[in-house]
């Protein structure tokens, strides 16, 4: 019986790159995000999720393979982050 094919998890973290960026808010306006009391600052919370992306697309453009680690962890932080801009009242 032959083995199932490999996930390509370039692609998957490409995809995931992709969701977090169509579904975070990174385009808010900056006095949007400091408006009233907050539980953890959304604008640098969005910065540091951005560098993430940054950063991995960067490691993907030069050939660098995830690995699930990588997927679980990224997506965790992209969990975090809108976990927090909804406390804040950002998102729904």
């Amino acid at each position: 019986m032959p083995r199932p094919a490999r996930p390509d998890l370039s692609t998957a973290m490409h995809g995931l790159i992709r969701e977090i960026r169509t579904r975070v808010p990174f385009a808010t306006p900056e006095a949007s995000l400091c408006r009233g009391p907050c539980r953890g600052c959304s604008k640098k919370l969005l910065e540091f999720l951005d560098t993430e992306l940054e950063e991995w697309e960067n490691r993907l453009e030069e050939g660098e393979v995830p690995r699930f680690g990588d997927l679980k962890r990224l997506e965790k932080l992209a969990t975090k982050v809108m976990a927090a801009l909804r406390r804040n009242g950002l998102v729904a």
